[in-house]
């Protein structure tokens, strides 16, 4: 056994007998499922998988589908777009419930039914066929395997779906929905229908923790950015009218389906499922937000929480003279985010002698710098240049990649003896 392992098998010994809640009966098919059915599943960033409980059930989708549709849209049609059709703002309503702008008839966010309805109609194909056929090859991407329809619940869906199917007419009769109504909600019923297994729903999730990239098959599924945005609407709208206990008690992007699968992604960590089918009022499982509330204060996954102690970015600074020459020497670790690179540049500028010297930044410990970061250290060394410091930077590739581009008024070096051999040099 591993300690990951053991701390998911914990939560499932202490969660698996908890009898609150009802499964899903308005969707006939979904009443066949068995209450007692209860499996956890976590993938991390470098693709491992760990389980508890019964793991392998195969069950549906539902509104977990959500998501990655907007995602695929947001790919198609880019942000503006889509905020232009649906809108995100939590709506603090049922998931079925008509929630639609009365001026425009614009859906409130894509994680409630209209919304969603909304959102399958913008993914761009030539009809409902290869829609679908877009959608359902998206989510296999996103699991990492080829996923198949339930066939019997998607009958049960289209048997039994005339509040979507009026949804869908609203938005039309409001000019929101540029689609045909019964074509847009046939494809939205085939796309809850996918079947899945709650370690898919984990690698899907951990997809989107890992900035779009599947950590199991590496495969890029969407772009950074779509990412950002959907995790930021899973984050206050995910959880239908129970988003915002959600995030006070949770803390992290999450999405529920009336199956009883229950995605969160914690960014840059992992992403985490959970399968049981007894809901609560709101339509979220019951175990499945209790064991994530149990693992979110175990682990301390709440995204408002603070890290506490955090690995020293700067490890030294220096000033010293070298044949009446002042020299600086500042040397970072780690990776170079906004905390870091602040850190960073009140290190440079403390060691910065007061009369024309040589200013080194040593780099070469640090293992990624965002954009952002190193355009600022580029700044920071260009304004030094041009009060008369000679700059020197030893990086290997993270920081030269992320300053590729710019024009250079410092020395770059390889290493750190280099640089400093540099600075002893007439």
């Amino acid at each position: 056994m591993d300690p990951v392992t053991d701390a998911l098998d914990e939560v499932h010994r202490r969660l698996r007998g908890l009898r609150d809640g009802r499964v899903a009966d308005y969707i006939p098919q979904l009443a066949t499922a068995d209450p007692d059915d209860f499996g956890i599943a976590l993938v991390s960033m470098a693709g491992h998988v760990y389980r508890a409980g019964r793991t392998d059930v195969p069950f549906t989708v539902q509104s977990v589908s959500k998501p990655f549709v907007y995602a695929l849209a947001l790919d198609d049609l880019g942000p503006e777009e889509v905020l232009r059709r649906v809108g995100a703002e939590p709506s603090g309503d049922p998931f079925n419930a008509i929630s639609l702008a009365p001026d425009s008839g614009r859906p409130a966010n894509p994680m409630i039914n209209a919304g969603a309805i909304a959102t399958t109609a913008l993914v761009r194909a030539d009809g409902p066929a290869a829609r679908f056929r877009r959608i359902l090859d998206h989510l296999s991407a996103f699991a990492g395997r080829p996923l198949d329809v339930d066939e019997d619940v998607y009958a049960s869906e289209a048997a039994t779906g005339d509040r979507n199917r009026a949804l869908a007419y609203l938005m039309r009769s409001a000019g929101s929905l540029n689609a045909d109504p019964d074509e847009t909600v046939d494809t939205y019923f085939r796309q809850c229908s996918v079947r899945v297994t709650v370690v898919d729903l984990a690698v899907m999730a951990a997809t989107l923790a890992n900035g779009g990239r599947n950590p199991v098959t590496g495969v890029q599924v969407v772009s950074e950015p779509d990412v950002v945005r959907t995790l930021a609407v899973m984050a206050t709208c995910g959880m239908y009218d129970g988003a915002g206990a959600w995030l006070l008690d949770v803390g992290l992007p999450a999405k529920s389906g009336v199956s009883g699968g229950l995605i969160a992604a914690s960014p840059a960590r992992f992403g985490v499922a959970v399968h049981s089918p007894p809901l609560d009022a709101s339509g979220n499982p019951v175990r499945g937000v209790a064991a994530l509330r149990a693992m979110s204060e175990r682990f301390g996954l709440h995204i408002m929480h603070g890290p506490g102690v955090r690995a020293t970015t700067v490890t030294g600074a220096e000033r010293f003279e070298h044949d009446g020459r002042p020299i600086g020497v500042v040397t970072a670790q780690g990776t170079l985010e906004f905390t870091e690179f602040e850190a960073v540049v009140r290190a440079v500028r403390e060691i910065t002698p007061a009369t024309p010297g040589r200013v080194v930044l040593d780099l070469t410990a640090v293992t990624a710098v965002l954009p952002g970061s190193a355009a600022g250290l580029a700044a920071i060394l260009d304004d030094l240049a041009a009060h008369g410091h000679g700059t020197a930077v030893a990086a290997q590739r993270p920081f030269v990649e992320a300053a590729e581009g710019r024009p250079r008024t410092w020395r770059l070096f390889p290493t750190r003896a280099e640089a400093l051999a540099w600075c002893r040099a007439d």
